[in-house]
């Protein structure tokens, strides 16, 4: 594998290196294309037949089709560090000085010197390295136009571990999306009618106290008592490890809702016992409400 600072020495030993010029002088129809696509609605470019500075880098960038003439000490060293690896980019850091305006007709020529590299860098994104290069416009004269300083970060993205899923779903309608929409928030929902008030679990159409359909929802404390809990040992459940407790807790709200009891032994649950709510992800997509003692 190369060794990445020392490509990196033997670029900057290169020194700068000229490009291809640009395939098209500095002209009205590019310059008005910019200005329309920046906003910038000042006549004095076209009046006094110059171009925007900002504009040095579009005179020369390269087409889809690039020129395989037209290559930099910076090609080398960005197609090194994607071979390790470090596919990611990120511009960080962009300076530019203009010595004078482009003017129309003017034909520029980059010149390009690879500067720097430092890393390997601890980043949020990844471990990467810092590259930069310098950039100055020539015009036909050979007389500089505009410089830039052009800095990226070169990063490993983070291999993010997709989790294998777990195959038990829940029933999800337009009666229960909104208990599952609120376990995404880490929120315990409860229906309530809209009407007379009732709470009830588990969600339905109809308030089974005055028959109303209009619903609402409140959100529960979190807290509650084991009501009733059996230790389940077999048949085997998909994606679960036996034994486990699933338990019946009362709500101070006043109903009850049916969940596992987890971080605690099989044979330390009791009816009575106090848990809390805690929110558990079970593979990329899928959160489910379970219970946890309550500390004392």
């Amino acid at each position: 594998m190369t060794d990445l600072h020392e490509m990196a020495r033997r670029q900057m030993a290169m020194g700068e290196l000229r490009g291809l010029p640009a395939a098209d002088p500095v002209n009205e129809p590019m310059i008005r294309h910019w200005l329309d696509a920046m906003g910038d609605q000042n006549p004095l470019y076209l009046d006094k037949g110059v171009a925007p500075p900002a504009m040095a880098q579009v005179w020369t960038m390269g087409g889809v089709r690039r020129d395989v003439r037209d290559r930099s000490p910076v090609d080398d060293m960005l197609a090194e560090l994607n071979a390790q690896g470090y596919t990611g980019v990120v511009a960080t850091n962009c300076e530019q000085t203009y010595h004078r305006y482009a003017r129309l007709g003017d034909v520029l020529t980059p010149a390009t010197r690879f500067s720097g590299l430092t890393g390997p860098k601890t980043t949020a994104l990844g471990e990467g390295y810092f590259a930069t290069w310098n950039v100055i416009w020539y015009d036909q004269f050979d007389e500089p136009v505009a410089e830039m300083l052009f800095r990226v970060l070169k990063f490993r993205p983070r291999v993010k571990e997709r989790r294998v899923p777990y195959p038990l779903k829940p029933a999800v309608n337009r009666d229960t999306q909104f208990f599952w929409d609120g376990v995404k928030l880490g929120e315990l929902r409860i229906q309530s009618c809209a009407d007379c008030g009732e709470l009830r679990h588990p969600p339905g159409p109809i308030c089974p106290a005055c028959r109303s359909a209009n619903r609402g929802h409140i959100v529960a404390r979190g807290e509650g008592t084991v009501y009733s809990y059996v230790v389940h040992h077999n048949p085997p459940v998909p994606g679960r490890e036996t034994p486990f407790v699933v338990a019946v807790v009362e709500l101070p709200e006043g109903v009850r809702i049916v969940g596992n009891i987890v971080d605690c032994p099989v044979d330390a649950v009791g009816i009575g016992m106090t848990v809390r709510a805690t929110f558990r992800a079970m593979d990329d997509e899928l959160i489910l409400p379970m219970w946890t003692p309550q500390e004392s």
